[in-house]
């Protein structure tokens, strides 16, 4: 996490250049906005999953930061739809002020990747992998929309106490709350989709304490799990890591996505 938005224009790379076939798009938001997308396909070779994952990044950088995350899921068989949010990246321009912790536009423009997703994969599972900033994301889309499943990597479960522990820490450096986030509490109880909660136990900024409270608070049919993961804030995937960059992490998702607990047995 950047402190707030840090969006960057310029790509760090491309599909093609970590080895991923993939195809170019451009998604158009229900309030007109041009967006940059990349559609990853499978790795050759593997399994399909027939699943797509709409990646929902953090606050940082821009969807070529995401490459190694699309990696490790195309290597697992998943499909991975990657994008720029408004202002970042190649995507269509707007105004951002740093200091904000996010833009309730972003949440627009996740919607209208997973729409496009589903475009795409009509006969797929599709759902949201949201790191950080794109947890708040994918749990208000998820709340909102037809979503197959919701996995949080760093759940800000509370963004007013994250605001607070930003202030603590870097107190010259303000971070804001756009004002929906005054009713962002009443978004988790709306999720029905299966959510995986990967929380690191180590995370000030997203505290596991804050993911086991969501689990917690599922209502009887709402299937909900929490994988701790030794680590600090957006750090689960390396820690997973076995032989290849978030390999053991994805295996966690496929467990919970083929409904068993995402906890490898002993």
């Amino acid at each position: 996490m950047a402190w707030a938005s840090k969006p960057l224009a310029d790509w760090i790379g491309t599909p093609d250049s970590v080895g991923l076939r993939y195809k170019n798009l451009t998604l158009n938001t229900p309030d007109h906005v041009r967006l940059a997308a990349w559609l990853v396909a499978p790795v050759a070779g593997v399994p399909d999953q027939h699943t797509t994952v709409v990646v929902a990044g953090s606050d940082w950088g821009n969807m070529s930061y995401s490459l190694d995350q699309a990696r490790a899921l195309a290597a697992a068989g998943y499909r991975v739809l990657l994008f720029d949010y408004r202002g970042f990246g190649h995507s269509q321009a707007f105004a951002i002020d740093q200091s904000r912790l996010y833009y309730p536009e972003f949440a627009t423009d996740l919607g209208a990747a997973l729409a496009e997703a589903r475009r795409q994969s009509p006969r797929q599972r599709v759902g949201i992998i949201g790191f950080s900033m794109g947890t708040i994301l994918g749990a208000k889309v998820a709340a909102t929309t037809r979503c197959d499943f919701l996995i949080t990597d760093s759940y800000v479960a509370n963004p007013q106490a994250l605001v607070a522990h930003y202030q603590r820490v870097r107190p010259e450096r303000p971070v804001t709350l756009p004002a929906e986030a005054a009713t962002y509490a009443r978004v988790a109880p709306r999720v029905s989709c299966p959510w995986l909660l990967i929380a690191g136990t180590q995370d000030q900024a997203a505290p596991l304490a804050d993911s086991l409270a969501t689990a917690r608070a599922a209502r009887p049919g709402q299937r909900r799990e929490v994988l701790p993961v030794p680590c600090g804030h957006l750090g689960a995937m390396a820690k997973l890591t076995k032989k290849k960059f978030g390999d053991g992490y994805v295996q966690a998702v496929s467990r919970f996505l083929a409904g068993k607990s995402a906890r490898a047995k002993a």
